[in-house]
Formats: structure tokens, sequence, C-alpha cells
């Protein structure tokens, strides 16, 4: 770990003109202390580096030095697909080797490049997470992800909305959305999808599996989002909706989204946009959230449960 780290700094000084014992204290998550010992090991190993005292001081490697050690640890390669997304490298365990990759990539580029790749860092940042939303503690993420990697079978206690069930499966990928991490797990004939702050324990085994030469992660991902949408709504309904009542079911989603561009606006502005449901139930309660820029059509039972509870919101608000 020490080495690793003294070669990140050694690669950092070459990045930067000029930089701080805190900011590398920082950078690399030791203490200030930490930081001067490592300086000291450099030094004595060789390395043309020396402090500048005073307000706007800091370390910097004589004019001139340059060093390629920028080959790449196992780690730091498993990092590679996870560069752009420090929060979901450290999640799994490879918060270390992300950033470590990070700046030895930077000091293979050429010239004013390496620079520019460094203002761009440091001007750009990426929050994967909805706004008022926190990512889910996953405490099996980095086994889990090592599961994944050498294709080992795991033994785990899962929680869902049907209660605790024990699973033998095989890891075959792990997705990030929203935040959320997924397993995709073959047990059996099954492929499935477990949310993976929902499992409880989680045993790595010394078993190993062969993966499907077939299986494309992203592709059945995608086909499995497509399949939950479809099963999840099963429904349709037919509503009659302002601009600004389309403009708030927007924001129910991409479902709702896709429905209302496909729908047709009159002279008065107003659009008939068939909606895929959950049910009647479902749908009721979304038609009063958009109230009053929304009117039910279709079904009946729809329109019957929104005047339903319409009627009893109204007796329960009169003065």
């Amino acid at each position: 770990m020490r080495a690793s780290r003294l070669l990140s700094i050694l690669i950092l000084l070459q990045l930067r003109p000029q930089i701080t014992a805190p900011a590398l204290a920082r950078e690399f998550e030791v203490s200030v202390r930490t930081i001067l010992r490592d300086i000291d090991e450099l030094s004595a190993a060789g390395v043309p580096v020396y402090a500048e005292r005073g307000r706007g001081g800091g370390f910097r490697l004589r004019e001139g030095f340059a060093t390629r050690l920028n080959g790449l640890l196992g780690d730091e390669a498993q990092a590679l697909p996870l560069l752009g997304l420090p929060g979901a490298a450290s999640e799994l365990g490879l918060g270390g080797a992300s950033q470590r990759l990070r700046v030895k990539l930077q000091s293979a580029l050429p010239g004013d490049t390496a620079a520019l790749a460094g203002r761009l860092q440091a001007r750009l940042h990426v929050d994967p997470l909805d706004w008022y939303q926190g990512g889910e503690p996953a405490a099996h993420l980095p086994a889990l992800a090592q599961a994944v990697l050498e294709c080992r079978v795991v033994e785990l206690d899962y929680l869902s909305w049907k209660g605790e069930r024990h699973w033998r499966a095989e890891p075959l990928g792990l997705v990030l959305k929203g935040g959320s991490w997924y397993a995709v797990m073959r047990a059996g004939a099954r492929t499935m999808t477990l949310k993976v702050s929902n499992v409880l324990t989680l045993a790595v085994s010394d078993e190993t599996f062969d993966r499907p030469d077939d299986f494309e992660l992203a592709a059945w991902w995608q086909a499995s989002l497509q399949r939950f949408e479809r099963e999840l709504r099963p429904g349709m309904a037919v509503l009659r909706l302002t601009a600004e009542g389309r403009r708030r079911l927007v924001e129910k989603g991409s479902y709702a989204a896709q429905a209302i561009a496909a729908a047709t606006v009159d002279k008065r502005g107003l659009a008939r946009v068939r909606l895929p449901i959950e049910s009647v139930e479902q749908a009721a309660r979304l038609v009063l959230s958009l109230a009053p820029e929304a009117q039910a059509l279709e079904p009946a039972e729809l329109r019957r449960q929104v005047a339903t509870w319409a009627g009893q919101l109204a007796r329960q608000h009169k003065a």
C-alpha cells in the first residue's frame, strides 16, 4: 500500500507544478505527518523533490525531472470502468485503486493534454443520484464484486417483499442504477436481479462456475427493465391533460414521458394521453395528484374511483 502511494505521489508531483502537504494528505486520505515521511522517503531514494516554505509554498520536483512508472496494477485495471465514478469505486472497495489509476493516466498524457485533463477533472463532477436521494448502504458489495470477477458461487440470505429466502447462485454482474446496486445472478435455469442492500448474509465459496459465453450484461439489463415496465403496468388509462398537467406528468418517469410524446393535442391545448397503469387505484391517485390539470376518460372504473375520492376530499375540506 505504501509503495503504491509513493508512486502515486511521484506521478502527482509531475502533473502539478506545486502541491502542499495538506492537499496530498486529503488526496490519499492519510495524515500530513504520513505525507511528510513519504516525501522524505522519496528524497532518500534520489527523487529530486524539494519544498518551498511560506504562503503559496509546497512540494515540487526539479524542473525537467520525469518518470514513466505508470503501468497498471491488478486492482487499478479493475477500477478502469469506474474511472469517472469515484463514489462507486469506493463502494466496491476500489477507491484507492481508482485514484492511483487517474493520476497514472494523466501522467501518460503528452504535453498540455495532462493539464487540460486536470482542469476538466477539477471543474466537472458527476453525481449519479437524483435530488433528495442518498445512496443505499450495501455492506456485502465488495465481496460480491470479487465473486463476480472470479466467477465464484455464492450463498446468501435475501430479504424481499415476499419475505426472507436463501439462495445458492452464480453472480454474473453488478449494475448501479439511481444510486442503488443490483446483482444479476443465475440460480439453476433462472436469471434474476437482487438488490444488494437487501442481502442479509453472504458467503463466497471456493467453487467456481463457467460464465455463459452468450451473456451480455448491458443487453440483459435493458431487456429486464423493459419486461419489468410491462409487467408493472399491465393496464391502460386514457387521460385528458392541460399543458401544465403534461409537464407535471412527465416528472413521474420515462413511461409517462413516452405516453405524452405519443399524445395528440387539440385546438384548446388539451392532450389525449394513453397511459400504462398498475391498477385503477394507482391511476386514480395519480389523476388526483395532477388536479385540476387532468381528467380521467377511460376506463369507466377509473372515472368512478376518481369521482368517489374527489367527493370524499370535498366533504372533508368544507369550511
